[in-house]
């Protein structure tokens, strides 16, 4: 019992941890990955807080579930509502009041802020994989789906993310907002994963 608490002490910690990272690279503003972009294209067209977007899309998301896996939605699937929630707030406590007058000039620097937001993000969700307490409601939905449907969950992941670049590049030019995905989405791409794997080796979360 006292080992499950401080397991969901420290995944809470975690979830902190990912808004901050995700927080950064918003800061740089050269690019972000596109599922958290079409967030933050979301927010520049209806003024939403982009927490709060992110928070409805994950909604969204642990429906298609339900949906999906009907008598199988466990209360694992139900601990993603809380997740979410926490998420969407933290993401908008740190971008719009603890790093809210953060501007960032200097390109190399906005380099910088981009790659310490992804080993940030790399980090905790290599130690959120580890914990194995909840999953992410995006990748619990493609999850759901890949299973029911059968076909590869990796595939699906990566046609969500295309499908959703097409998405901020439409509503881009559709309401005349900046564009989101840029060269740091590719940065995120090329350094994210390997950073993931190599944290999830030394963890010390690891059995």
């Amino acid at each position: 019992m006292k080992n499950d608490f401080i397991k969901i002490i420290v995944y809470i910690l975690l979830i902190c941890g990912i808004s901050f990272g995700i927080t950064l690279t918003m800061k740089a503003n050269i690019g972000i990955d596109a599922w958290d972009a079409l967030s933050q294209s979301g927010s520049a067209i209806t003024n939403i807080p982009v927490g709060t977007v992110g928070m409805c899309l994950n909604f969204i998301c642990i429906l298609i579930q339900f949906i999906i896996l009907k008598d199988n939605f466990k209360f694992k699937h139900i601990l993603q509502i809380g997740l979410s929630i926490l998420l969407g707030f933290s993401v908008n406590f740190f971008y719009y009041h603890l790093l809210g007058n953060l501007i960032v000039n200097n390109y190399l620097l906005r380099i910088l802020l981009l790659v310490l937001g992804n080993i940030i993000n790399a980090f905790v969700v290599a130690q959120i994989m580890l914990l194995d307490i909840v999953t992410f409601p995006l990748e619990g939905a493609c999850k759901a789906f890949a299973d029911k449907a059968n076909i590869s969950f990796p595939k699906l992941r990566q046609r969500i993310d295309i499908v959703s670049i097409i998405i901020v590049v439409l509503l881009s030019f559709i309401f005349n907002i900046d564009l989101y995905v840029r060269e740091g989405t590719i940065i995120g791409m090329l350094i994210f994963s390997p950073m993931m794997g190599y944290f999830m080796k030394i963890s010390k979360f690891h059995d």
